[in-house]
């Protein structure tokens, strides 16, 4: 059993103050924790892999120039804001190919769950369920995160816990499960 290196990222501020003094990993992370979402836009809609680069490209040279403007405000996630310009770059680029002519309906194509505002919704369910996990305490909140977090099959969580077998840390997961849905939904 290793231990797992615990890595926190940069908060957001710190990210954009890396961005602003050009830290070659700030750019690294807003990649990794952007791009793939921007994919997944552009693909879905009728784009391609070097359609996504470009749309990508574009809106970290927009957060760019608006941090260095001076006047920036993140009034959201820092990947809302990505997202939403992303989209917006995305929604302009087909409507100069002519593949729309019309925005409303390339926005009404756009499927739903990729909303800005449901990302909103999303990160706030996150966070009441990261309050309520630290909430739950041990064992629970290791078991709750190693089963649908790590994927570890009941077995494994049997041998790490010490259970006698596995319906008994199945039952011990079924507990811990009960007691996180009662934190979370109050």
């Amino acid at each position: 059993m290793s231990k797992e290196k615990k890595h926190t990222p940069p908060n957001e501020r710190e990210l954009l103050a890396g961005i602003l003094k050009g830290e070659a990993s700030s750019l690294e992370t807003l990649y990794k924790a952007n791009f793939p979402m921007v994919v997944r836009l552009v693909v879905n809609n009728g784009g391609d892999i070097d359609d996504a680069k470009d749309i990508f490209q574009e809106s970290i040279i927009i957060l760019y120039n608006n941090v260095c403007s001076g006047t920036f405000e993140l009034n959201s996630k820092l990947k809302t804001y990505i997202y939403a310009v992303c989209r917006n770059l995305w929604l302009k680029k087909l409507t100069k190919k002519g593949i729309y002519s019309n925005i409303d309906d390339l926005e009404e194509k756009i499927a739903v769950e990729d909303d800005i505002e449901s990302h909103k919704e999303r990160d706030k369910q996150f966070i009441m369920m990261e309050n309520a996990l630290e909430k739950l305490g041990e064992p629970c909140k290791t078991i709750i995160k190693d089963f649908y977090i790590h994927d570890l099959t009941m077995q494994d969580i049997c041998e790490k816990f010490g259970y006698t077998n596995t319906d008994n840390a199945k039952n011990q997961k079924y507990k811990c499960l009960q007691r996180l849905k009662r934190l979370y939904f109050g």
